[in-house]
């Protein structure tokens, strides 16, 4: 029995839009939503009509903004069925997860957390009071065939870097120009901090057989000569071999693609799933604090508490 007085809520899921097998520039409002700790971040996915792209389900725009005397911690809470990552621009994050991980972050660094079967996880803000806050947190969908393998964490000091047409490329997942990142992957993924040196159009390889998206995270670029800010995300579909990039110097973007994942994926929470009743034990786990979801060593802050139940 749920630990929640509140009555089950009914929910009903939304089959997403299935990926553009051509080129297209769709763009989409990147609505603000309210965050713990912090004013609010930049939704850029899930959208209601786009959902997905490739692996990726979550892209959570942190910032910029200045650190007040309380800085942004996110306490303790669970996740199931997917890949979490971190990377910032400006500040630090403390992450501690129930394997034992406590590994601060800095901009440059990527932090990838696989929950698997179940993991949970706290970050706590690092960057003192005045300091500048900016970052971007995403989700990977595990295909069906992953959701249950065992919960790990890794910390990638050192990335590759490019230099692709005269921009400056930071490669978080998959590979480009024959460099490869380190990060685990479980499905064909892409994704890359792009810094753009003028308004002169250059060109990023792109796999044709993947599907892409672009999300500016300072300054103003244009695709394809289209503008874009922060504000949109511009989601490219398939059959690209590149994509044309400019901006006002320094401009940063993160782009990022994979092969559609060809696979019918649930969100609800924290947790990614194929089943609904997946998601309704691990909500009850956590409520009802049971071993699947461990403490977190060294960690001494609260809890996330578990949303009401659903039904479905």
């Amino acid at each position: 029995m749920s630990s929640s007085p509140r009555p089950p809520m009914k929910l009903r899921f939304r089959v997403p839009a299935p990926p553009s097998r051509s080129p297209v520039h769709e763009r989409h409002l990147i609505k603000k939503t309210p965050l713990i700790g912090a004013s609010f971040v930049r939704r850029a996915i899930p959208q209601r009509d786009r959902r997905l792209i490739g692996g990726w389900c979550f892209l959570d725009h942190m910032g910029p903004g200045v650190v007040g005397d309380h800085p942004m911690d996110v306490p303790a809470h669970p996740h199931i069925g997917l890949q979490t990552v971190t990377w910032l621009l400006h500040g630090a994050l403390l992450h501690r997860d129930s394997v034992g991980s406590a590994q601060l972050i800095r901009p440059g660094q990527l932090n990838w957390m696989t929950a698997g079967r179940g993991i949970v996880h706290a970050e706590e803000g690092r960057t003192p009071a005045g300091g500048r806050m900016h970052g971007v947190q995403l989700w990977v969908a595990l295909p069906n065939v992953h959701q249950d393998i065992a919960p790990a964490f890794e910390h990638h000091p050192v990335l590759p870097r490019l230099n692709v047409d005269g921009m400056a490329v930071t490669l978080l997942a998959g590979e480009l120009d024959g460099q490869v990142s380190p990060a685990t992957t479980y499905s064909p993924l892409f994704g890359a901090e792009v810094t753009l040196p003028d308004a002169q159009l250059r060109e990023l390889p792109l796999n044709p057989d993947h599907e892409y998206g672009v999300v500016v995270l300072e300054g103003e670029a244009a695709v394809d000569g289209e503008d874009l800010n922060d504000e949109t995300l511009l989601y490219l579909g398939m059959g690209r071999s590149a994509v044309r990039l400019a901006g006002k110097p320094s401009a940063t973007a993160m782009v990022i693609g994979g092969a559609p994942l060809g696979e019918d994926v649930l969100l609800w929470w924290n947790f990614v799933f194929t089943d609904p009743a997946q998601a309704a034990q691990a909500r009850e786990d956590w409520a009802e604090r049971r071993a699947r979801f461990p403490g977190v060593p060294g960690y001494d802050g609260g809890r996330l508490p578990a949303p009401p139940p659903f039904r479905y």
